[in-house]
């Protein structure tokens, strides 16, 4: 059903609506605004995870907004609704970015209309409203569900005279919608693509791309994403990182440093690029990748140069898979932390000269199981003082490493540790 918007010189208060209806209604607004972002996620569940998600806010007060313009019309007729306009509008612009129709948008505000006439026949019958009163307030709160609609559609419209129709812009948009990080329909992204003249796979890799460089974009396979506009650069390749894809691949980087994700389902591409964001944020401060020099030197030469000083081709491009241990163990530093204060806590009170020697005997003895002798020549150190040093850790410690899941987690957070002080190949980080 298409409903027509009136001008503003059009536009009157919601029908003969007595003014006191608003003061009845004020008090079920708060009620009636979680009644209908309830059943609007149980009839569309990709708004879920807007409900809860960074845009919560502004989408949750546009809700409002719009609920309480209505009231607020009915007690002041010449009431503002500029704050409710520029909200639905907002509304339409996002869909619009996400790579979406307006069809859920529409669907939820007739949702919206639903529940409140539900909630107005309630209150209705506690205040003996009359049968006319409530066929007029349906027409009021129709034609004012039709006045959102077609303002939220101005913003799509915009937005998409913005987003324009060339080829990378439709492909940005998928590529967004992708990683989206909601749910979709495997049939709506097979229409984006479609359209996007793009065939949708089953698996993707995806690639993060450090800031302030930028590949040649003309050497990039024909079928590989790109987003150059988000503050962190990304690329999506189809299907697993083949030796096809790498050496094309690095050509296009021409030095840029890089990272490749794992390979994953194409629902689940999100998880990629954070494995390849966390994979680059290592390189650059030296936990992989070598000792990092060239993922800290910078970017050398003008922004579109793609030039890393020190950077070869060898180490630009780094792959998540061959970094999995130090991704797991460093994939929440804060939880590091806490693991280390838990489990090295015994140490707490030592010298840190004391503390350092005494870890780095624990962890060869914990990683190896070797014999003192073997702790020792790795160490650097006589049998004797590891002999020694473990006596003072056996005190210390006591029943924790005796006991296999605290002795397992005591050497998670010593790995850990020492990843983050001395990277893969034993060379101090940034």
């Amino acid at each position: 059903m298409t409903v027509m918007r009136q001008t503003p010189e059009q536009t009157e208060a919601p029908g003969p609506i007595p003014r006191e209806f608003a003061a009845i209604m004020r008090p079920e607004l708060p009620s009636l605004l979680k009644e209908m972002a309830a059943e609007i996620v149980a009839a569309i569940p990709e708004y879920g995870h807007l409900l809860e998600g960074p845009n919560s806010r502004v989408i949750k007060i546009g809700i409002e907004q719009s609920i309480a313009t209505f009231v607020d019309r009915v007690a002041a007729p010449t009431a503002t609704t500029s704050l409710r306009d520029d909200l639905c509008r907002r509304f339409g612009r996002f869909e619009a970015y996400e790579g979406r129709s307006l069809d859920n948008l529409q669907a939820a505000y007739r949702i919206g209309c639903q529940v409140a006439l539900r909630r107005v026949r309630t209150v209705g019958r506690r205040y003996n409203l009359s049968a006319s009163f409530m066929l007029t307030f349906a027409d009021a709160l129709f034609a004012y569900m039709g006045d959102l609609a077609e303002l939220s559609r101005e913003g799509y419209v915009q937005a998409l005279a913005e987003l324009g129709e060339e080829p990378d812009n439709r492909r940005r948009r998928l590529l967004r919608r992708i990683l989206g990080g909601t749910a979709v329909a495997r049939s709506a992204l097979a229409e984006l693509a479609e359209h996007a003249a793009w065939p949708l796979p089953e698996e993707v890799t995806m690639v993060a791309v450090a800031f302030g460089t930028r590949p040649a974009r003309t050497a990039l396979d024909r079928d590989v994403l790109q987003d150059f506009a988000d503050p962190e650069p990304h690329l999506l390749i189809p299907g697993p990182f083949t030796e096809e894809r790498r050496a094309s691949l690095t050509a296009a980087l021409g030095g840029c440093r890089a990272a490749v994700g794992l390979t994953t389902a194409l629902g689940e591409a999100a998880d990629s690029l954070r494995w390849a964001r966390h994979t680059l944020a290592l390189a650059s401060s030296g936990v992989v990748g070598g000792s990092g020099a060239a993922g800290r030197a910078g970017v050398s030469g003008g922004a579109g140069s793609g030039t890393v000083d020190g950077a070869s081709d060898d180490d630009s491009l780094i792959l998540s898979e061959d970094h999995l241990l130090p991704l797991w163990l460093l994939g929440d530093p804060a939880l590091a932390d806490q693991m280390a204060r838990k489990y090295l806590g015994p140490l707490v009170g030592l010298t840190p000269a004391q503390r350092t020697r005494l870890i780095d005997t624990l962890r060869i003895w914990l990683t190896t199981r070797g014999t003192a002798g073997q702790v020792a020549d790795q160490l650097g150190v006589h049998p004797q003082t590891v002999r020694y040093r473990m006596r003072i850790l056996d005190r210390a410690f006591g029943d924790q490493l005796a006991h296999p899941d605290d002795r397992f987690a005591t050497e998670i957070a010593l790995r850990a540790l020492h990843l983050r002080q001395y990277g893969e190949d034993g060379s101090p980080t940034a």
